[in-house]
């Protein structure tokens, strides 16, 4: 029998790989808790959740034995999986709830989101006893019964969407289908950015930096999208999921969950030393990571890509339990975007400025990383020399738009000289 006094709450049933990782309850208020189950905490052999919670962690125990709780918004590690922009919106209208409420958004996103976590809507019968006890004298209720279909969950600003491919043609993931392709349409603010997301890529890739798998994909191939407003372009851009392995889900997080950052602290709530420390101490292979992480920092410098964040930078678990830096994403030309864009997005040696920084400012920052610089020098150098060997050709051939074409070369001429491309 219910009370006056009863709390009404619903459940998300929290799991990666199968095993259960704790029970997310939400609210009527607004607020949510999540409390990790006891053969999550108990088991030095779990999968990790994120960096924070690796058994190796410092602390990991302490902040695993406490509830997370917030208000409205999710804690940043699960706040981070869901859309922002104009995706977001999108997804409130439709759901008829309001952008901040999380909670919701989760439930409904929770079967296809990145990496390998699952959160699963619990009928109010499967909800343990332990749980509502918990919570006082609480009563689970059922979620609003709104269609599955059409789900996706990718964070950023333009929209991408999470689709299937098969024979030649991509789907939105629906049912127990996951999505092995981000697929990004073309901006109806910023033209042409599918172009310029490829050349960056296909550039970066032949300096050294490890990305998926990309292509171009016609614009009517895509099947099943939403009603949104598209430009007159005929192409979207493709990049292969790398928490994808076949049928299987592989972890992930990006470097705002690693630092429990909300998505709106992705410019200022740390720095690439930070990162690079982070990489170095708890990465699998520290070395190779770093090497990786400074040729990465420096073609970003090369290509004008100002918006390399916290949430473009993740780990990659492989293997359940070990953090690796993952390949490369959202690389893109944003000078050809942003008038007068001058600096990159995280401080780097204590300067932000792409026209001041040289190889004196990465040293700088190998120094606080903690990583000899003779260890990284090399790796600097070689991706300089790729990069001037291979680039001006390239370039020509690459399908990026005329006039950003040339931007980006009036840009290689204004970098100090021991960067500059001519």
């Amino acid at each position: 029998m219910t009370s006056a006094d009863t709390v009404k709450i619903s459940v998300l049933r929290l799991s990666l790989y199968g095993r259960l990782v704790g029970h997310l309850v939400g609210f009527q208020d607004g607020r949510n808790v999540l409390t990790f189950a006891d053969e999550f905490r108990s088991d030095s052999n779990r999968p990790t959740f994120t960096l924070t919670t690796h058994p190796q962690f410092p602390g990991s125990a302490r902040r695993l034995a406490q509830p997370w709780t917030r208000r409205q918004r999710l804690d940043p590690i699960l706040s981070n999986l869901l859309p922002e922009g104009a995706l977001r919106e999108l997804l409130a209208q439709a759901l008829k709830v309001h952008v901040d409420n999380e909670f919701q958004l989760l439930s409904y996103l929770g079967s296809d989101l990145p990496g390998a976590l699952v959160a699963e809507p619990m009928n109010p019968e499967e909800v343990p006893p332990s749980v509502l006890a918990a919570h006082g004298d609480a009563e689970a209720v059922s979620f609003d019964k709104e269609t599955r279909e059409n789900k996706f969950s990718l964070a950023g600003v333009q929209m991408k969407f999470s689709m299937k491919q098969q024979d030649g043609r991509y789907n939105l993931a629906t049912g127990s289908a996951l999505g092995d392709w981000i697929i990004k349409t073309p901006s109806t603010k910023h033209q042409d950015v599918p172009l310029n997301e490829f050349t960056a890529m296909t550039l970066a890739e032949m300096a050294g930096v490890e990305i998926p798998e990309i292509k171009l994909v016609e614009l009517d191939k895509l099947d099943n999208l939403p009603q949104i407003n598209l430009p007159d372009e005929k192409r979207a851009f493709a990049i292969k999921r790398f928490d994808r392995n076949g049928d299987q889900r592989v972890h992930m997080e990006d470097f705002a969950q690693v630092f429990v950052k909300y998505p709106h602290e992705k410019y200022g709530g740390a720095n690439y030393e930070q990162i690079g420390q982070a990489l170095y101490r708890f990465s699998g292979d520290g070395m190779a990571d770093v090497q990786q992480f400074a040729r990465r920092l420096l073609v970003n410098v090369l290509l004008a890509n100002g918006d390399a964040h916290l949430k473009n930078w993740s780990l990659l678990y492989a293997d359940q339990l070990t953090p690796r830096l993952s390949p490369a994403y959202d690389i893109v030309t944003t000078r050809v975007y942003i008038e007068d864009e001058k600096s990159y997005a995280l401080n780097l040696g204590k300067i932000k400025e792409w026209y001041a920084v040289n190889l004196i400012h990465f040293e700088r920052w190998a120094e606080k990383v903690g990583v000899p610089w003779r260890a990284l020098r090399p790796h600097l150098d070689e991706t300089l020399e790729r990069a001037r060997d291979l680039w001006p050709q390239a370039l020509n051939d690459l399908p990026m738009a005329t006039s950003h074409k040339e931007e980006l070369k009036a840009h290689w001429g204004r970098l100090q000289p021991s960067f500059r491309i001519s």
